[in-house]
């Protein structure tokens, strides 16, 4: 619950347009509102935060105030007209007394000044007095706090409102201008708990966003996202204004010359105290832009157009990133308009299943296409390619070692590759957000570059072992470094040299048999590794068919390292997991009749086909074909009785992701159906075999839990409902939510589940096909309904 401001006296010291917008922005909540305030400069504003009872401090009583100091006396007139002040005074002396809260909101190069005249005057100030500032450069000023007051005051609270305009003076005072602004506070490790919750209090009235960071990791942070554009934009604008065609060019100037300059018309003083104050971070960031400016003048002058894309591409990527962040929305979003924050879908009991659907590319490839493409010699051309959040974070992630990607457009993209050596460093962590593919297949690509990097992912992400792939790295020679509990993040040393290894996996995992192939490609000589069951080999197959050779023999599959890959075309077929929720969907539901077309169905991969056959599906395989060393079929299913089976532990790998759905079609089946074998489910997204038991025992199926499966007892209706309805927690997992999605058509009554935002990020487009086949399916934020 956010605190209420109660400071009886607010003194501002500098009464420009961030003074004068602080006592606007109180003024227009209710805070020590003036009857001459209707009349006043200052119009109605949202109300987003509140004022509690004054305290009793420095004999004020419960009148609360705003008083300014300025040297400008025509500024402390305006204030006053304005109805922003109850008095000021161009004397810190004659306003300073019973001064509960102050805030100095003068320019970086007066600070020390005027924070040596209120050290002076500070006894007369109240008993419980807290400081605060809004200057843009921390180090600086901390400085200045220390040769004033002998050291950082616990009642002192640094900070910095991340808003401005071109105007200025206490005339251009806005109301508005800290709403839904971030305002940073740079707290040192001493200062006073409860004075740093004043100095919240403070700007959540005026509507801003707190945040707090070291001061040290501020200054770097601003002096490349504020004072460097700032910079660069009185450098362009003066630059061009200096030369003889001037008008010409002003003239015929377009909007993106008006929005990048827009910021060269801010108070230049300001900008010259700030340059000054803040040097060193700001000529930092300067050397950095220089030498990104150098290489793109370099790659222009040799006409090096996969160079010049790399860059422009990595940042139209960047932006939409940015932009994500901006806007609180996933990443996916700036390419498909996908419904963010709490989800729910409600189901109504009941429905149909026809028609011919496509469904999304496989993840699992889209994954694979981009780092092979990346890797390889020569343009790579992928169609199909899932435009879903987790393959967007690998896509994003090669940008940023420096891989020119044009797309995706349309599921198509253009990878230039940059060959085995050609990656270049990161500058900071890459983020695979949910996709636990993505950081197990990186950390054996990565651990044999020459760079550091660190691999991080979402909160989900954050809680799923990785010392399956860490450990075998070690082996091989790497340096890996996880978190508690061999959890990400994971940081990979650069530099080592890997050797070849025999790895005999303790369970079936094609993530853990990719990771070490990948590695495998920089190591010298043979590795080999064998699986106790068989797995999905979209990594071998894929590599073939990039020209690497890859050898296998029963239960083994090894290469050389050292050899290089070949850019080859891509057809990314449709995702058998994907199709899985609407095979079941089609299997359980009476009179369906469905085609899926141009589903992907590696031998590896139809464990969900043989386990539906043998529950006595009527699948068939129709226009089976080859596309790009991958098997595609189109998979028609229509609905018979389904029957209970024990599912075979050998098909267990081959359906590992498809499961939690078949656990819906067990659960429409005559008879029992038994999983054992499947430990694997519980260190997914979710641990799947509790999630769904759960989910089976809300809507009233009978069932027993096993450490490694499940017993799903099957109501064998052939027509209408199998079990009722109720409400489903999906933990955040996207294959949890869509099962029950699908159990809706044999219920009862109203199937509810929860947290279903995820689905978005492995399966966009859900929603619609779904509806296009025949469920009943409404999506609602957590907000809405019951």
């Amino acid at each position: 619950m956010n605190r209420t401001l109660d400071e009886p006296r607010i003194l501002i010291v500098g009464l420009g347009l961030i003074g004068g917008s602080v006592a606007a922005a109180l003024r227009a909540r209710g805070y020590a509102r003036r009857d001459s305030d209707d009349a006043g400069g200052v119009g109605p504003a949202r109300q987003t935060g509140g004022f509690g009872p004054a305290r009793q401090t420095g004999g004020f009583g419960s009148a609360r105030q705003i008083v300014a100091c300025d040297p400008d006396p025509e500024e402390i007139r305006r204030g006053l007209e304005m109805g922003l002040i109850d008095r000021g005074d161009t004397r810190l002396e004659e306003v300073i007394d019973g001064a509960s809260l102050v805030v100095l909101a003068v320019p970086v190069l007066a600070m020390q000044g005027v924070m040596t005249r209120v050290a002076g005057l500070l006894p007369r100030a109240a008993r419980e007095v807290v400081i605060t500032d809004v200057g843009s450069t921390k180090a600086a000023i901390r400085d200045c706090a220390r040769q004033a007051f002998g050291g950082v005051p616990e009642n002192l609270v640094l900070g910095h409102p991340i808003a401005g305009s071109e105007k200025s003076g206490v005339a251009a005072a806005d109301p508005e201008l800290y709403v839904g602004h971030k305002v940073i506070l740079t707290p040192e490790p001493d200062t006073d708990p409860e004075a740093l919750a004043r100095v919240r209090a403070l700007w959540g009235a005026c509507g801003a966003e707190v945040l707090e960071m070291e001061v040290a990791r501020h200054d770097q942070v601003l002096a490349r996202t504020s004072h460097l554009p700032h910079l660069l934009a009185f450098s362009l604008v003066d630059t061009l204004a200096r030369q003889d065609e001037r008008l010409e060019i002003f003239r015929y100037a377009a909007g993106g010359f008006r929005d990048f300059t827009r910021i060269a018309g801010s108070d230049p003083v300001m900008w010259r105290d700030i340059f000054t104050a803040n040097r060193d971070a700001v000529l930092a960031s300067l050397d950095d832009f220089e030498a990104g400016v150098a290489r793109l003048r370099d790659a222009v002058e040799r006409g090096d157009g996969d160079a010049m894309l790399a860059t422009f591409d990595r940042a139209r990527h960047a932006r939409h990133y940015f932009e994500s962040l901006l806007n609180k929305r996933s990443y996916q979003a700036e390419y498909q308009m996908q419904q963010q924050g709490k989800l729910r879908y409600r189901m109504s009991p009941g429905g149909a299943v026809a028609g011919r659907i496509r469904v999304p590319g496989d993840k699992s490839i889209s994954h694979r296409s981009i780092m092979f493409g990346a890797l390889a010699d020569g343009v790579t051309e992928i169609q199909g390619f899932l435009e879903g959040e987790d393959s967007l974070a690998t896509l994003q992630a090669f940008r940023e070692m420096g891989v020119a990607i044009e797309g995706p457009h349309q599921g198509r993209v253009t990878v230039h590759g940059v060959g085995m050596h050609g990656l270049k460093a990161p500058s900071g962590p890459l983020y695979v957000g949910n996709a636990g593919t993505a950081m197990r297949l990186f950390a054996g690509l990565l651990a044999g570059q020459a760079f550091d990097t660190e691999l991080a992912g979402d909160t989900s992400l954050t809680k799923r072992p990785m010392n399956r792939v860490a450990d075998p790295l070690r082996l091989m020679g790497a340096r890996v470094d996880t978190a508690e509990g061999g959890r990400p993040p994971l940081q990979l040393h650069g530099g080592c040299a890997l050797k070849g290894i025999t790895y005999d996996m303790p369970m079936a995992s094609a993530q853990v048999k990719s990771c070490l192939l990948l590695a495998g490609l920089y190591a010298e000589g043979e590795t080999r590794v064998r699986e106790p069951a068989p797995t999905r080999d979209h990594t071998e197959r894929m590599l073939a068919g990039f020209g690497y050779a890859v050898q296998r023999e029963g239960d083994t599959c090894w290469l050389t390292g050292g050899g290089t890959l070949s850019a080859a075309p891509i057809d990314v077929p449709g995702d058998i997991s994907s199709a899985t929720f609407f095979l079941v969907a089609a299997a359980i539901t009476p009179g369906a009749d469905l085609v899926l077309e141009h589903v992907g169905i590696n031998p590896t991969r139809i464990g969900v086909i043989n386990i539906l056959q043998l529950m006595g599906a009527d699948l068939r395989l129709e226009n089976e074909r080859e596309v790009g060393g991958e098997p595609v079929a189109d998979l028609h299913i229509r609905h018979v009785p389904l029957q209970g089976i024990d599912i075979p532990v050998e098909q267990v790998p081959l359906a590992i992701d498809e499961l939690p759905a078949l656990f819906i079609a067990a659960a429409n089946a005559r008879g029992t159906s038994r999983l054992r074998g499947a430990e694997e489910l519980r260190v997914k997204e979710s641990d799947r075999l509790q999630a769904m038991a759960n989910g089976l025992a809300a809507i009233g199926v009978e069932h027993h839990l096993y450490p490694d499966g499940i017993d799903i007892v099957g109501g064998g209706n052939a027509e209408g409902p199998n079990y009722g309805g109720g409400r489903i927690d999906s933990l955040e997992d996207h294959r949890i939510a869509m099962s029950f999605a699908v159990a809706a058509l044999r219920a009862s009554e109203e199937v509810v589940i929860d947290d279903c935002a995820n689905v978005a990020t492995s399966f966009p487009g859900f929603v619609d096909l779904a509806r296009k086949v025949g469920l009943t399916l409404n999506e609602e934020s957590a907000e809405e309904g019951a």
